[in-house]
């Protein structure tokens, strides 16, 4: 998984695997799921990150356990 901030494009984006993009969609107003060609979730986009997103160039990974 990689997760990434342009604050160019004021965009997050949370990859999940490298597999091709075949579809998106915006799952709600701001938030872009991209699919396979088998469906699956490759990656999140959060556009307007720095208004939704409480600190975008702060990443913390955390494992439940």
């Amino acid at each position: 998984m990689k997760v990434t901030y342009d604050p160019g494009t004021d965009t997050v984006v949370i990859r999940l695997r490298e597999s091709a993009i075949e579809e998106s969609d915006e799952v709600r107003p701001g938030v872009i799921a991209d699919f396979d060609a088998a469906g699956e979730v490759v990656r999140f986009e959060i556009v307007d990150a720095s208004r939704v997103v409480e600190n975008p160039r702060e990443r913390r990974f955390v494992i439940a356990e």
